[in-house]
């Protein structure tokens, strides 16, 4: 099954208005004949926000924030994947959560970050709570999708579980942080999650300036399939990266190479 993957490189909006920016990006996927659209970490944010400001700011999945997400992609005739602070119905500080609208609007799945980065001096825990289960697949009509986020990418067991499960694509809405060796371990665990499932793996990285930048889409074999917004290397600046993906490859790949064939799980108790 072929299809189009935008991935939409935002930071937060000058303006503050979120949903218009995400539907400027939607017009664009639109017009370059996207069939999904894919948004970084933190979309939800219109800056930088304290946890008081990110709990206050935290909605249900049916709130208006959805709701006017769910009439861009049907509006647009897209797929959209992006996260959003959830409310705690504990009480508790918000999820960081995925969510995956389908092109009439409707939910379709959705995730909540369950691997929280504590390091580095940023604590994210002091921020948001998180979730009790590994990646949820989203089956659709042209792939089957592995939604996670950000630190969740340095957890292979995460990639391999929605993987057995039946996932052809993952996505990584991220706000990797710069650092130390931050942007080549960014392209090195993209691109092993790729390799070591066997299947498309897409980082999308918010456009921020303490960011890396550079959202990268590596296909079954490792290769990398689109790479931007700047295509000669990473870019902080917001844009559009297209990639044309053929799902068929992934069967190829684990005909060529059977390591699921060869899994021993008994031993990796």
């Amino acid at each position: 099954m072929q299809f189009t993957l935008a991935l939409a490189q935002s930071g937060y909006p000058q303006d503050g208005d979120v949903l218009a920016q995400i539907e400027g990006f939607a017009t664009k996927a639109e017009t370059a004949g996207a069939t999904l659209l894919a948004f970084p970490e933190a979309l939800m944010s219109p800056r930088e926000m304290s946890a008081t400001e990110l709990k206050a700011l935290a909605e249900t999945l049916d709130g208006p924030f959805m709701q006017e997400v769910g009439r861009i992609a049907a509006r647009h005739h897209l797929w959209i994947v992006g996260t959003m602070s959830e409310v705690n119905p504990a009480g508790g500080p918000p999820f960081n959560t995925a969510f995956a609208v389908d092109d009439r609007g409707v939910l379709a799945g959705s995730y909540r970050k369950c691997h929280l980065y504590d390091a580095h001096g940023v604590f994210e825990s002091e921020r948001m709570s998180a979730g009790d289960q590994l990646t949820a697949i989203v089956p659709t009509p042209f792939c089957t999708l592995g939604p996670a986020i950000c630190y969740d990418l340095r957890f292979p067991e995460s990639a391999r579980a929605a993987s057995l499960a039946g996932a052809n694509l993952l996505l990584y809405p991220a706000a990797w942080y710069e650092g130390p060796h931050k942007l080549d371990h960014w392209r090195t665990l993209l691109k092993a999650r790729a390799i070591e499932n066997e299947l498309f793996v897409a980082g999308i990285c918010h456009a921020g300036e303490r960011f890396v930048g550079e959202s990268l889409v590596y296909g079954p074999l490792g290769e990398l399939i689109a790479q931007g917004p700047d295509p000669n290397g990473p870019s902080k600046g917001e844009g559009l990266v297209i990639a044309h993906i053929d799902t068929d490859e992934v069967t190829s790949a684990r005909n060529a190479m059977p390591v699921f064939e060869h899994r021993r799980p008994k031993l990796y108790r």
